[in-house]
């Protein structure tokens, strides 16, 4: 007997099948489904519309410390082998430095409404960060600098070959008529005015330019001063 060849099924008509059977079912289908209790429907437990995560308050400070406040400084008036310090002096006008030698510096450092006197000749002063401040000097073996101040004055007896001011707003120069070869070099500053002696003892005020205009030429750039008007 010949072998019998047996085709292979459906894929499809078998799927089919399968649903059919289920839509006969009916209302059989539900049966196998749990039962939601009252209690377990939101709308009628007010509890379960209220038990999610709870929602972030707007400016809570929680993780972010406050700024602490700045520590004030004692101040300080001592010689440190050639160099003098003096530093975090306020209303103090009665600072003096005495007993200096030629090869000695003094480094002003953040004085507020001060004044310094520096007696004999020595080689440098530099004053650093300060405000409403004055230094009277007697003669300096190479410069007088200004740094990061505001409001200041210098005043030189005798002479003083360079002064040097960068990032400073207010500076008054009062020179005397032995230092009238000094060289002054800004740079980043306004506000500078330079007092030239006059013989009857009363001073001359002379600003340092601060507005230049620049234009282009053949061999490059000529800058020049604009004169302030008035």
């Amino acid at each position: 007997m010949d072998d019998l060849c047996l085709a292979p099924a459906d894929p499809d008509a078998t799927n089919r099948n399968a649903l059919f059977a289920e839509i006969n079912r009916g209302a059989d289908i539900t049966k196998g489904l749990k039962k939601v209790s009252s209690d377990m429907q939101t709308h009628k437990n007010p509890s379960m519309r209220i038990s999610g995560p709870a929602p972030a308050v707007i400016g809570s400070s929680s993780g972010v410390s406050a700024p602490k406040p700045a520590v004030e400084k004692p101040p300080v008036f001592a010689r440190d082998g050639k160099k003098w310090l003096i530093e975090n002096q306020k209303n103090n006008t009665n600072l003096v430095v005495d007993g200096a030698e030629m090869n000695n510096v003094v480094y002003i450092f953040k004085c507020v409404n001060s004044t310094i006197t520096v007696k004999n000749k020595i080689n440098s002063i530099v004053m650093d960060s300060c405000k409403k401040s004055s230094i009277v000097f007697d003669s300096l073996v190479s410069s007088a600098e200004f740094i990061n101040c505001q409001s200041v004055q210098m005043q030189v007896l005798g002479k003083v070959p360079t002064i040097t001011i960068d990032k400073t707003d207010g500076c008054q120069m009062y020179l005397s008529k032995d230092s009238l070869n000094t060289e002054i070099v800004t740079s980043k500053s306004s506000e500078l005015n330079v007092m030239v002696p006059k013989p009857d003892g009363d001073y001359s005020e002379y600003p340092i330019p601060e507005q230049f205009k620049t234009t282009i030429g053949p061999k490059g750039l000529n800058t020049i001063i604009i004169e302030a008007s008035g």
